[in-house]
C-alpha cells in the first residue's frame, strides 16, 4: 500500500473514531432529556444530608422513604443479594408514592403503579437497604444549607420522571407543603 493510502486510512479511522465518540455523547444526553420529555412524573418523600462537594459544588444527599423497605415486600426466588438490580413497584398514597413490592425480576403492573429500578445496598431480618441513583441532587451554590434545613422540619418532595425504559431522572425538589 502506498503511503498516501495509509494515510487516508489513517484519518478515516480517527474520523470515525471521532464521530462514535460525539454519537455517544449526543446518545446519552438525548436519553436524559427523553427521560423528562417522555416519563411519568412521580413524587417521593425524603429527607437531606451532605449539602456540600469540594470539587462538585453544592448538592443535597437525599434519603427517600423507600430506599428502606420491609422484608415482606421482598418477592424474589430466593434472598435478595448485596449490589442485585431489583424492581420496585410504587403506588401512590395520599400524591406520594411508597413502595408496594421489590422484585428481582421486572413485573407487569397496573397503569397507576410505577416501577423504580434500584440496587440492594443490604438485606437484613428487618429489612432491605436500596439505591436508585437518586440519591444526589446538585443545587445552586449556597443553596444547599437553605434546602437542609428545611428537610430537617419536615419531609421534602421529589419530583422524578420515570421513562417507559426504566430511566429515572429528578425534575424537582420542594418543600412539603404546611
Amino acid at each position: 500500500m502506498s503511503p498516501t493510502g495509509t494515510f487516508f486510512t489513517h484519518r478515516r479511522l480517527i474520523g470515525l473514531a471521532v464521530g462514535a465518540q460525539m454519537l455517544f455523547l449526543l446518545a446519552v444526553a438525548a436519553a436524559g432529556y427523553a427521560t423528562t420529555a417522555l416519563g411519568r412524573t412521580i413524587t417521593l418523600r425524603t429527607t437531606p444530608v451532605d449539602p456540600r462537594d469540594l470539587l462538585y459544588g453544592d448538592y443535597v444527599r437525599l434519603n427517600y422513604t423507600i430506599s428502606q423497605v420491609k422484608p415482606t415486600l421482598w418477592h424474589g426466588p430466593e434472598a435478595p443479594k448485596k449490589h442485585q438490580p431489583v424492581y420496585v413497584v410504587l403506588h401512590a398514597q395520599n400524591g406520594v408514592y411508597e413502595a408496594a413490592g421489590v422484585y428481582a425480576t421486572e413485573p407487569a403492573v397496573a397503569p397507576e403503579q410505577a416501577i423504580l429500578r434500584g440496587w440492594v445496598m443490604d438485606s437484613w431480618r428487618h429489612g432491605l437497604r436500596l439505591r436508585y441513583n437518586l440519591e444526589r441532587y446538585y443545587v445552586p451554590e449556597n443553596s444547599g444549607q437553605t434546602l437542609e434545613k428545611a428537610g430537617a422540619r419536615r419531609p421534602l418532595l421529589v419530583r422524578v420522571s420515570v421513562a417507559p425504559w426504566g430511566q429515572a431522572r429528578i425534575t424537582k425538589v420542594e418543600e412539603l407543603p404546611k
